[in-house]
């Protein structure tokens, strides 16, 4: 199961360089010049979680694999995006294929780092970017409107409830509110969904600040973050400069650098780790002598869809899931002492799979 976040933003606010970062590599060009990025970089990255090496440690597992996440680096759209103004429509499509958004804002001040708009005003960057979402997604719902009218007259049920939520849509994005702001029924989350509108993405604002500001944060940072609490929205503040440097050091220089830095962990596990609250997911594990591995599901999974995650088979022949809580697992020094303890449980098709439950399933092939 893969989880896609786009890094979007103007040009120059950082994006390239804090995907450089994402994924240890200089694969995007970071320029001092609009539109360095024209194809979308992908990387897959790690997600850090200490559970997994403590798992391992206990285990003695001969290899350890984490859950990935994958960020996108979406070219910097500009004003007039949603009518191909800079490189246009083609960057909307690339948002629309994500699940969430990391939405870059430049808070930092530097006279050799050009800003397209001539200054530096993160609260305007973010509400020209989110106007040509907006505007994108207004012109979408009026062509969908447009072309199913014959079969809403033709009282196809589909086309019927389809027409609702793109109307639905349509009366918060003319009122000047993102899609994400209309609430969305149960039995209409799915046909929701399918509309893919980009106001629909959840937003996580990345407050790119100044070294010297990384550890607190500054000016321009403190009004995102009363922007993102007034929208119910996160944030987190980082130095993409400073993540960019701490990726080419080994895990002990890093560690140096960042106490050097007042720092207590590297800005990109925390951004990482708000993707992974934002997209609502957790993580589970399997563990043994082989591998020790983290799962990435939804909050909410059962045990049949979670089991599924690892291979289809294990969820068309689900039979039962044995499963102990990480806490557990620790405390009693591992599965065989955890079940001398009565602490692994035996749980069917309706159990809600728990962060940090570690699981062993058994299914018919």
């Amino acid at each position: 199961m893969g989880f896609k976040m786009g890094i979007v933003g103007l040009p120059n606010v950082g994006k390239s360089t804090l995907f450089n970062a994402l994924t240890k590599t200089a694969a995007a060009q970071a320029a001092n010049f609009p539109f360095c990025t024209i194809e979308p970089n992908v990387g897959d990255v790690a997600v850090p979680d200490a559970r997994l090496d403590t798992l391992a440690d206990m285990a003695k597992s001969k290899q350890v694999i984490p859950a990935r996440m994958t960020f996108v680096d979406i070219a910097g759209l500009v004003k007039g995006a949603s009518k191909g103004e800079g490189l246009g429509n083609q960057f909307l499509a690339n948002i629309r294929e994500v699940d969430a958004i990391a939405h870059v804002l430049r808070c930092f001040e530097d006279g050799d780092v050009t800003h397209v708009e001539g200054r530096v005003d993160p609260i305007a960057d973010a509400e020209t970017i989110e106007t040509e979402l907006l505007l994108a997604d207004l012109e979408s719902i009026e062509k969908r409107l447009a072309n199913i009218v014959r079969k809403v007259r033709g009282g196809d049920k589909e086309a019927v409830q389809q027409e609702r939520l793109l109307k639905e849509a349509q009366a918060a994005l003319e009122d000047g509110r993102p899609a994400r702001t209309v609430e969305v029924s149960e039995e209409d989350a799915k046909a929701w969904k399918l509309l893919q509108l980009l106001t629909t993405k959840p937003i996580l604002y990345v407050c790119n600040v100044e070294e010297s500001a990384a550890a607190t944060g500054n000016a321009h940072s403190a009004k995102v973050a009363q922007m993102a609490e007034a929208q119910g929205a996160a944030h987190v503040v980082i130095s993409a400069q400073i993540e960019e440097e701490i990726a080419q050091l080994d895990a002990g220089e890093a560690a140096e650098f960042l106490a050097e830095m007042g720092l207590e962990e590297a800005g990109l596990d925390r951004l990482i780790r708000a993707g992974y609250a934002l997209l609502d997911l957790e993580t589970y594990f399997t563990v043994g002598p082989k591998e020790a591995r983290a799962w990435t599901i939804r909050r909410g999974t059962l045990a049949p869809q979670a089991a599924g995650v690892i291979h289809g088979d294990f969820e068309r022949g689900f039979i039962r899931a044995e499963t102990i809580a990480y806490d557990d697992f620790i405390s009693l020094g591992g599965e065989a002492a955890a079940k001398e303890a009565g602490k692994m449980r035996v749980e069917g098709k309706g159990y809600e799979v728990k962060d940090g439950d570690v699981l062993h399933f058994l299914f018919n092939a």
